[in-house]
């Protein structure tokens, strides 16, 4: 499962700063498969190149002509956002570059030019980030963006230090504003997570932006969905059950504001099938802090939000229309706990730094230990290109007997970043299946500590962590001051052995568990 951009850890994302003048008078807007090429006021296209391109079934152009490719922005499962600068007139944008190869099969093929159309059907949005062009070239499909500098929304909150409902509520208005815009348009999202949200520009009240369209899907009403996508903090139970409709993201977007208002997600696990059985037992927690301090109409929203059929959820105009989700509605402005702030950061950093180490590990583990797993990859690589589709999986599972069960093939396609349509490489399935060989073992956690250790100090330094998280792409220094803030209980400064290990164990019930079996 998980998304198939993944920017700020995914593609995500996105686009523009300024409507800069053009230098160049308005081109006409084509029309081909469906996808609405180039609005008329958007940069001249890219020079052409020879043939036609097989994903959006016209010209290629070399799309380097016309920008200037810049830093990564972020990454995922098909491609990658770059920083871009049109030549002429230097305006900004996002690119992002999805790669061809990666495209396996018509189903792949189809989700981008879907993707396409469904950012070019909803442009126009004031929440909703502007596609400015599709182009295709030898190697990539390349989305021009509007770029959105202001940064994520978790971050923004934390920067700020103070919060309040009334704050929540106004982020979380934009939020739903989108889900309706998407609904009433016939578009349903499957995607909706705080990463996926990303502010225009660094002032006070630029909007919030949705960035990431690469699930998302037409639908008319009554058509029910099977596939399993989205992220796992954020699934609907009925998306587990792999037949939903578009109450689905209201699920999601109250998961969301359950995260703004506490700091922590609802249904909680260690892995994605902990976190997927939280949610099919729907058991909401409001009696913990700060819930008993939070008003009641705030309360009452989070439940109708996150009601578990989905039928007798509310839509999103009946959560614009709620007490106190309305702009003159009933939401409090006074600060709220500042411990929500504390998890939030928390939640964000200890994610962050766990997948970085639990990579680390796959990489670090000897031919003995992965043998196994290693043969489960291979027999399921029925073409040998060192990548598994989704068709691949599938077909090798009864091949497997007991070894992996359905709900471990859902773990494993969110944990190594996979929506139904992706692929995993060998790493990937090694990091996300290794809890199957019990790979939280002491010697495991100490190869991964000497990885960040670099100088042998028995400490993890601010530079050190930054270098391991840069090769991620997570190496922001916000980040790694949250990360060491949260981690370093000692307050030196650095993270020690002992701090590392109860990092990666914490909250983990199923690792203490097999350690008291031990």
């Amino acid at each position: 499962m998980g998304n198939c951009s993944g920017l700020p850890s995914h593609q995500s994302n996105s686009a523009t700063s300024s409507s800069a003048a053009q230098s160049k008078p308005p081109t006409t807007a084509t029309t081909t498969n469906g996808i609405n090429v180039l609005p008329s006021d958007h940069p001249a296209p890219p020079r052409p190149l020879s043939g036609i391109g097989r994903v959006l079934g016209r010209p290629m152009e070399d799309v380097r002509e016309t920008y200037i490719f810049g830093k990564e922005l972020g990454r995922g499962q098909f491609g990658v956002t770059y920083l871009v600068t049109h030549k002429k007139t230097g305006e900004k944008f996002a690119c992002k570059s999805i790669a061809k190869r990666k495209l396996l099969n018509r189903d792949d093929v189809e989700d981008v030019r879907r993707e396409v159309q469904i950012m070019h059907h909803l442009t126009g949005h004031r929440n909703i980030v502007e596609l400015k062009g599709a182009f295709e070239d030898r190697q990539n499909v390349n989305l021009i963006m509007e770029l959105c500098a202001g940064g994520e929304l978790f971050d923004r909150i934390i920067a700020k230090g103070h919060y309040s409902e009334r704050a929540a509520a106004g982020v979380c208005r934009q939020m739903v504003t989108v889900v309706h815009y998407c609904h009433s348009m016939g578009v349903m999202h499957r995607d909706l997570k705080p990463e996926n949200f990303l502010f225009l520009s660094t002032d006070e009240d630029s909007p919030l932006k949705a960035t990431d369209f690469g699930l998302s899907v037409f639908f008319k009403p009554g058509d029910v969905f099977k596939d399993l996508v989205g992220s796992a903090y954020y699934v609907a139970p009925e998306v587990l059950r792999r037949s939903y409709g578009a109450e689905a993201d209201i699920w999601s977007a109250g998961v969301i504001l359950y995260i703004l208002l506490s700091g922590v997600p609802p249904f909680w696990g260690e892995n994605e099938q902990g976190i997927f059985d939280a949610i099919l037992r729907g058991h909401l927690d409001f009696s913990s802090d700060p819930w008993p301090s939070i008003s009641s109409s705030a309360k009452d929203l989070v439940k109708k939000m996150l009601r578990a059929d989905p039928k007798e959820r509310l839509t999103a105009v009946d959560v614009l229309n709620h007490p106190w989700m309305r702009e003159d509605g009933d939401a409090s402005d006074k600060p709220l706990d500042i411990a929500v702030l504390t998890r939030m950061k928390q939640f964000r950093a200890m994610n962050k730094l766990k997948k970085v180490a639990l990579k680390v590990i796959a990489e670090n583990l000897s031919e003995e230990e992965i043998i196994g797993l290693k043969e489960i990859f291979k027999s399921m690589d029925t073409d040998n290109s060192n990548t598994i589709t989704f068709e691949e999986l599938k077909a090798g599972l009864p091949k497997l007997g007991t070894k992996l069960s359905e709900s471990e093939v859902r773990q494993l396609m969110e944990a190594a970043d996979v929506d139904g349509n992706g692929t995993i490489d060998y790493i990937e399935f090694i990091t996300a299946t290794m809890h199957l060989n019990r790979m939280e073992r002491e010697d495991h956690l100490y190869k991964a500590f000497e990885y960040f250790d670099k100088d042998k100090s028995g400490y993890i330094t601010m530079e050190e962590l930054e270098q391991a998280l840069r090769k991620y792409n997570m190496g922001d220094e916000k980040t790694i001051k949250e990360i060491i803030a949260e981690v370093d209980t000692d307050n030196d400064g650095k993270i020690n052995y002992d701090e590392f290990v109860a990092m990666m164990r914490k909250g983990d019930p199923e690792l203490a568990q097999n350690r008291r079996r031990k």
